[in-house]
């Protein structure tokens, strides 16, 4: 239990320090540019993070507390986010370098699923063959007994390679840690299925008794990648508020920045943000009975930490495995220069400059490899990509100069159906009518479901006005581009042309399984050259050579990277520059926030009248009723005074 107040000194007093991380994503390196950072060097560049410095933070921290024990744990999302993952499965990168840099006890995220259950199962597997892996605690996962395809992760479970907990006994304590993904997070890993994760709160409370009451111990900890999000309940709090006998969650998921811990009922909740841009560190105390908090300080992970000469050339050596084994084939070097910008590019909950770009990337490069002149309906009109899936800015630096490594950041994620690392990019054809509806994402999905929802688009721009019915918020649809420019799209139900659409595959089945979740309002239905409805996604991957066997995938962040070093070299310094449209966001996207009743109702669909159409019939109908009322009243009052004669 946990006991916050003034400090005081006891004689069974106990004391214990724990350093924590969340959501590091495989950013090794420093960011960003990486090719500011000077790691022989200490205030020489602005660039954050590096695990090479989070080794020395970890060192220093440790030396400091030598009369008592320090754990240095991470709550998920260890990988997923830069080149380096690109080898967790062969090398775990990840992995090895947390077990060498000091960490003691992890848990899994929803990104560790990415590479689907025996992606995730090598990535242990190749950990355990090298010797070098931190303790995985997880609970709550449910394996298929119907299907194969999670059985070599099951064996990982089973074998004792990720445990439900651990229990330590360090400094006269029994410590008891333990592991689980919350709600959330679950539904954002569709790549774990058939595996499934059982109710958090439900997992807790049984973990909570085993150690309390089997194993015995002092103190619990959950690593929770669940959540935490300031101004409004999260699951993080949840699980402190509906399970007693938490007496610290360290949080993930949510990439939240706490500069103090969060209290709930008796727990201590932490969270140290993303990608290991700070590291939090605790000092408890224990007096026999209850768990006291001494310090807390959220370090920020910058260029005042010298980078560990041993870790930075542990990191150097995996650069240039990733050189040999994974861009050398394409022609590309982690470090290389493919381009430069005068500004930053980046997302945000709105059209960005990144996000614009991206979206451009996609239709251009589709359009490059998969359009046939000679039929203009199989030119790609829009593209489209998620904020979930843009994961780091592009930002200019010292130099401006653009590495790939910075690069593939940008846009890092998933996996193929070829087994190779990145999304496909993945076309069908859709109505104009699908497209407005792809657009109610982000009117109406967005601002109930977060930053991950919010759609960069290109090839159309929209307008919308946010006090329409909720799936009818979009008012005008134009499709075009900037350079040729935009013409009102006709989005009527009776328009049957067949636009083609492109997208990652991840985003494009978002598309297909909207419908489900919004009463049908939002269905979209994927369809072919011929209109014919599509039921697997994966069998139109965009195919980059149509003479080889087989489909040789289209990967989004290579079109991003080919994009680039499209443009013109607008300085005669050898190097593509970002072109200067994408300095600012282009209206895109438009709010036109309106309470005119015209507006509202305009052009409306189904859902628009229900909502505002009845109560208007309503008031419509009581304002008939009562004027016939008040006319017959009038009527009967006039027919009495004319019964009245004068005497």
């Amino acid at each position: 239990m946990l006991l916050l107040g003034a400090f005081s000194t006891h004689a069974r007093e106990k004391l214990i320090t724990l350093i924590h991380t969340n959501d590091l994503h495989s950013h090794i390196m420093p960011f960003a540019p990486e090719r500011d950072y000077v790691p022989a060097e200490i205030n020489a560049d602005q660039t954050l993070g590096g695990w090479a410095r989070i080794a020395t933070l970890i060192k220093k921290e440790r030396a400091g507390r030598t009369t008592h024990p320090v754990f240095v744990l991470d709550a998920g999302d260890f990988t997923m986010g830069s080149l380096f993952h690109m080898l967790s499965r062969e090398e775990a990168f990840e992995l090895e370098l947390m077990s060498e840099i000091g960490y003691d006890v992890i848990t899994l995220g929803n990104h560790e699923f990415d590479l689907f259950p025996r992606g995730l199962a090598a990535v242990i597997n190749t950990a355990h063959r090298k010797g070098k892996m931190p303790e995985i605690v997880f609970t709550g996962a449910l394996f298929s007994e119907e299907s194969s395809k999670d059985d070599a992760l099951e064996l990982v479970f089973s074998g004792g390679l990720v445990k439900p907990y651990t229990v330590h006994e360090a400094g006269g304590l029994r410590i008891g840690l333990f592991g689980l993904m919350g709600r959330i997070a679950a539904e954002d890993a569709p790549f774990a299925s058939p595996v499934r994760f059982r109710d958090p709160v439900e997992t807790a409370r049984e973990m909570v008794q085993i150690l309390r009451e089997k194993e015995k111990v002092d103190v619990v900890v959950c690593l929770s990648h669940s959540g935490l999000y300031i101004g409004e309940t999260s699951e993080d709090e949840d699980l402190a508020r509906k399970v007693s006998g938490i007496d610290v969650i360290i949080s993930g998921h949510s990439h939240t920045y706490l500069d103090e811990p969060l209290v709930v009922e008796n727990t201590l909740i932490v969270q140290a943000g993303e990608y290991g841009k700070a590291v939090g560190v605790m000092d408890l105390s224990w007096d026999g009975k209850k768990l006291h908090k001494r310090d807390y300080r959220l370090v920020r992970v910058d260029d005042s930490i010298p980078a560990d000469r041993s870790t930075q050339a542990k990191i150097d050596l995996f650069v240039r495995m990733i050189d040999e084994r994974v861009l050398r084939e394409r022609g590309l070097g982690y470090r290389q220069v493919i381009g430069r910008t005068d500004f930053d590019l980046t997302i945000a909950e709105k059209e960005s400059t990144l996000g614009n770009l991206i979206a451009d990337s996609i239709r251009w490069y589709v359009n490059k490899h998969d359009y046939n002149t000679s039929d203009p309906v199989t030119k790609v009109r829009v593209a489209i990509e998620a904020n979930g899936v843009i994961r780091d800015d592009l930002l200019a630096g010292k130099t401006g100069k653009l590495t790939v490594a910075d690069v593939f950041r940008t846009i890092p994620l998933g996996i193929g159906m070829d087994d190779t690392m990145g999304y496909p990019l993945v076309t069908c054809y859709v109505y104009a009518s699908e497209i407005k509806k792809a657009m109610e994402i982000v009117t109406s999905v967005y601002p109930r479901k977060g930053n991950a929802y919010f759609l960069q688009v290109s090839g159309i721009k929209f307008a919308y006005n946010p006090y329409r019915a909720i799936f009818d918020r979009v008012t005008d649809v134009w499709i075009g581009s900037e350079e040729d420019g935009y013409e009102p799209l006709d989005y009527s139900s009776s328009n049957k042309t067949l636009y083609r659409v492109a997208a990652n595959i991840y985003d494009t089945t978002f598309l297909k399984v909207i419908g489900g979740f919004t009463y049908n309002l939002l269905k979209i239905v994927p369809k072919n050259r011929n209109g014919e409805p599509i039921d697997d996604l994966a069998a139109y991957r965009v195919d980059a050579d149509k003479t080889g066997e087989g489909i040789q995938e289209l990967k989004e962040w290579v079109g991003v990277l080919e994009y680039i070093r499209s443009f013109e070299d607008r300085t005669n310094d050898g190097l593509p520059d970002i072109p200067e449209k994408y300095r600012k966001p282009l209206g895109r996207i438009v709010k036109n926030e309106s309470m005119n009743p015209v507006n509202l109702l305009s052009r409306g669909a189904a859902v628009t009248w229900v909502i505002y159409g009845i109560p208007v019939l309503i008031l419509v109908g009581l304002g008939l009723t009562t004027s016939v009322v008040v006319k017959r009243i009038r009527r009967k009052k006039r027919g009495l005074s004319g019964d009245i004669r004068p005497l």
